[in-house]
């Protein structure tokens, strides 16, 4: 009776559970709500150009800050390679501690040099100080040091997530500012004086900047290029790039949480046969920002990771002087688990084919799921 009696009540827990999950889901939006959005205003823009423009230095000092156990992959490498391609300020990549920094969901690198080292050198500091988002908002030491710069006088941009970081140094208290559509809610919350602005891929207040989603920093590092060394050599970045356009207008209701995300993270993760681990060969000189772009990509499925390898152990030297460790140390990676390689050399062209190679592998649903991570508007 009692075996009876435990059979039906879990059971029961397990319709409730099922029931409660429907709910949850035809809860959620169908779908989202694209709107076209109008061009930005030419005294808008050239107020966003006026507030980038190098605040110390005529040829800019830029210091990319992160953890060493989990710092936002393309969030810190996407303008670390556009920076550098551009050559028109010094770029140095840094983490808090000595020794490797884990990037998540993907990617190993060795930075340029830690925090202490960089203010041992630059006891004045930095004209820009970049922040990733990282897998934990309050680290005490990264805190502190972005308090320091900017009382320093640097300028300090929140990519994605970052935003939160930057929240959490009490930076943004007071101002305007934007994040990733996910964190929006959650910033709010935490640091209720700020002014959220929607539409908007970056917005710039008072020493500060934070963007959108993921890919957003590709358009706000070519208009802090713009702001530093002029239109023409933005424009010709851009080419390099494969982004023949810019600005800061944005569609914010195209991203939310809707029922075919939800259905596609329920419906990947639970296809356990289904997961597996792609390879990604690296070589020396290949673009970091592409490599970036792609391995993110591939490990937001919920049904493959990217993992790097090299045929020899140490790390290997990007385009721009990054320095990448491989995961893996082989000649043999399976041809029918290798990333996709890319035929265009052009970062934003790499991402459109990332996204049109996760399709034919694994759905239309699960590449519009990864596209609506990274807030890439297709």
């Amino acid at each position: 009776m009692n075996l009876r009696i435990m059979l039906w009540s879990g059971l029961g827990v397990v319709v409730a559970l099922l029931a409660l999950g429907a709910a949850w889901l035809l809860s959620l939006p169908a779908a989202s709500q694209a709107a076209v959005q109008p061009a930005i205003d030419t005294r808008e823009a050239a107020a966003t150009l006026a507030a980038l423009k190098p605040p110390k230095r005529q040829r800019p000092l830029i210091a990319i800050i992160g953890i060493n156990d989990g710092t936002e992959t393309t969030d810190y490498l996407m303008p670390y390679g556009i920076l550098r391609r551009a050559d028109v300020a010094d770029v140095v990549a840094l983490a808090t501690r000595p020794g490797p920094m884990r990037l998540h969901p993907a990617l190993q690198i060795e930075p340029d040099a830690t925090t202490t080292a960089f203010d041992a050198e630059h006891p004045d500091g930095a004209d820009y100080v970049i922040v990733p988002a990282m897998m934990r908002d309050d680290d005490a030491d990264v805190l502190e040091w972005i308090r320091s710069q900017a009382a320093k006088g640097a300028m300090v941009i929140g990519i994605c997530a970052g935003a939160k970081v930057v929240g959490a140094s009490g930076l943004l208290d007071g101002k305007r500012a934007t994040t990733h559509w996910y964190s929006v809610g959650e910033l709010r919350e935490k640091h209720p004086t700020i002014h959220y602005v929607a539409d908007r891929r970056f917005v710039v207040d008072r020493g500060v900047a934070t963007t959108t989603g993921i890919t957003a920093s590709m358009p706000m590092m070519l208009t802090l290029i713009e702001a530093i060394a002029g239109r023409d050599k933005a424009e010709a970045v851009g080419r390099d790039l494969g982004l023949a356009h810019w600005d800061a207008r944005h569609d914010s209701g195209a991203f939310k949480f809707t029922r075919p995300f939800a259905l596609a993270a329920i419906g990947n993760t639970l296809a356990v046969l289904g997961h597996e681990q792609l390879g990604i060969p690296l070589t020396s000189g290949m673009d970091e920002v592409s490599l970036a772009l792609v391995a993110d990509a591939w490990s937001r499925t919920y049904r493959s990771g990217a993992v790097t390898f090299a045929g020899k152990d140490g790390a290997i030297v990007s385009r721009d002087g990054l320095r990448i460790l491989p995961d893996q140390v082989t000649t043999d990676w399976p041809v029918d688990r290798l990333v996709p390689a890319t035929a265009d050399p052009r970062p934003a062209r790499a991402l459109d084919q990332a996204l049109q190679d996760i399709s034919a592998r694994h759905g239309a649903r699960t590449a519009d799921f990864v596209a609506m991570q990274l807030e890439y508007p297709r």
